[in-house]
């Protein structure tokens, strides 16, 4: 194996209510890596290589990568569809020869969104077959995706964020937490992404609702105060923070939900943000602080809220932020002169580096 010409699988899809957003990025990813000399190849975690019809040994010289075309909907995808629609509809999550593609690879890029992506499961697999990948490892991917524990670890190490609790409630509650909890507030399931399983109720019935619609995404969520104010987003490559993105929703859009996140016209970014050099070094300094507390590797992403007294709120951290060229990530690295086939490159990189040395 030379650096220039990697064997890589690009694992994206799975089961994560952001799987088409993962999709996404897989493939951009992929088609990245191959600008660049790889033999990359996308292989969707959830149905595996069911549609390959190539003997397993040739998959690397695929000639399109298996990338195939791709866009995001405006609704989160129907995932029992999807269950549906595997050939194998055993319980794994890991569809056919997946585990068997990423074996023969010199690396396997994260391209996985969400649950069975971000949580840290897919990580300790690998980790347990002694297969080198991208970014963050099990435990600290788990810790930063569960937003009850992040939130503790904020805590724990003087990053400003707002007052919070943890419930674990059940339709039986919701009449009496409705009539207990404070509002306004920002109300999250605790492993979800992409803002959904978000509700910013600011009265008691939009809380009530909320919470019966949370229950669709888990029974355990944080109840945060709410803060008004800027969205702010910035990301950290290696041992530094990028050029923070400022991200405004259309006014169609109360928030940066998933609609406005995903779809065109959704939302402007405005990057670098224009904030104060000094804001953005303070959220840079606490993304940087919050990446190194949890254990992360390589590259995350720290989401914000800039108040309008210039305190700067950390809302959560983003371990396998998205990766298409129009996502934030891409747009800070390009922002500080680095361009998408670059970033790819080096995330990899860096990666196989890092797993080489533990």
């Amino acid at each position: 194996m030379t650096v220039d010409h990697m064997k890589i699988v690009v694992l994206a899809g799975g089961l994560s209510t952001e799987r088409a957003v993962s999709l996404v990025s897989g493939a951009e990813i992929c088609r990245a890596l191959r600008r660049r000399g790889h033999r990359a190849v996308l292989v969707d975690l959830f149905l595996g290589l069911e549609h390959y019809e190539g003997k397993l040994e040739d998959l690397f010289n695929a000639p399109d990568g298996l990338c195939g075309g791709s866009d995001i909907a405006a609704a989160a995808p129907d995932l029992e569809a999807v269950r549906r629609s595997r050939r194998d509809q055993g319980p794994s999550v890991i569809g056919k020869d997946v585990l068997r593609a990423c074996a023969m690879a010199d690396l396997v890029f994260l391209g996985l969104h969400g649950e069975c992506g971000e949580d840290g499961r897919i990580q300790a697999a690998l980790d347990l077959m002694g297969i080198p990948y991208t970014g963050s490892g099990y435990l600290s991917s788990a810790m930063a995706m569960d937003k009850a524990v992040c939130k503790r670890m904020m805590d724990a190490f003087g990053i400003r964020t707002s007052p919070w609790q943890e419930i674990t409630y059940g339709p039986e509650d919701v009449e009496r937490l409705a009539l207990e909890l404070p509002v306004p507030c920002a109300l999250k399931v605790v492993n979800g992404g992409s803002s959904l399983g978000v509700y910013l109720p600011d009265d008691r019935p939009g809380l009530e609702a909320g919470l019966r619609d949370l229950l669709k995404y888990g029974n355990r969520a944080v109840v945060e105060q709410k803060i008004k104010g800027r969205e702010i987003t910035v990301a950290v490559l290696g041992d530094t923070y990028l050029p923070a993105v400022e991200i405004i929703p259309d006014a169609r859009f109360a928030y940066f939900d998933y609609e406005a996140k995903y779809q065109p016209g959704g939302s402007r970014e405005l990057c670098p943000a224009p904030i104060s050099e000094a804001a953005w070094r303070a959220m840079g300094e606490m993304a940087l602080k919050l990446h190194r507390a949890l254990g992360l590797s390589v590259y995350s992403r720290t989401d914000f809220l800039l108040d309008e007294d210039g305190l700067a709120w950390c809302l959560e951290v983003n371990t396998l932020p998205g990766m298409t060229p129009a996502s934030l990530v891409p747009k800070e690295a390009a922002a500080a002169g680095i361009g998408y086939d670059e970033l790819c490159e080096r995330i990899a990189l860096e990666s196989l580096k890092l797993k080489r040395r533990s």
